[in-house]
């Protein structure tokens, strides 16, 4: 079984998922500045510090000293065949907890000229197979707003099953927004030995 202190590396077809580290502050800049708007109604309200390496080298720090222990994992996604491309979306297990629920969060993104050639459901395929076969979590949750039916679609056809809305459940783009629940359940799940 893979530890979170390991930095593991999936390969799909086309894309390679890595754990970034403070080295890719510059890109995720990139990726950031470049999808401000494209992502803007999904995320919370950003200030421009979001926008810079100096954020962004502590972000990530802080994200691998969270991953040591246990509470988070993110990767980012890269073109295997144009690496040079840089940065073209992320996925990431956050608020991991152990203990009776063994689950997490997942939460991603994709960049805006990447959307519609079924990038993100290669890269969560493999992602939430890592989470289930190699971190052994029992259940990934994620949420989507009403309105963003593409995320709904994607979280169906990878075997996230609705179980409810939460009203005015987070600060989004400076409102607050309904967020359809889902999750999927590893029903391979094993005691850790």
């Amino acid at each position: 079984m893979t530890r979170f202190r390991d930095l593991p590396q999936l390969e799909t077809p086309r894309l390679t998922l890595r754990v970034p580290t403070a080295r890719d502050a510059r890109a995720m800049v990139r990726f950031v500045v470049d999808n401000r708007e494209h992502l803007g109604r999904w995320e919370p309200g950003r200030t421009a510090t979001y926008y810079t390496d100096s954020y962004w080298k502590r972000e990530l720090n802080a994200a691998l000293m969270l991953q040591r222990q246990g509470l988070m994992l993110r990767f980012v996604l890269e073109l295997r065949e144009r690496p040079e491309a840089g940065i073209q979306g992320h996925a990431t297990f956050t608020h991991v907890v152990r203990g009776p629920l063994q689950g997490a969060y997942l939460g991603y993104a994709l960049d805006r000229n990447a959307v519609g050639q079924g990038l993100m459901f290669e890269a969560l395929t493999a992602a939430l197979t890592h989470a289930f076969e190699e971190l052994n979590l029992h259940r990934v949750m994620a949420n989507y707003m009403p309105d963003n039916e593409r995320s709904g679609r994607l979280l169906e056809r990878l075997g996230f099953e609705r179980e409810g809305l939460a009203k005015d459940y987070l600060l989004i783009d400076g409102a607050w927004r309904d967020h359809v629940l889902t999750s999927r359940v590893n029903t391979a799940w094993r005691p850790d030995s």
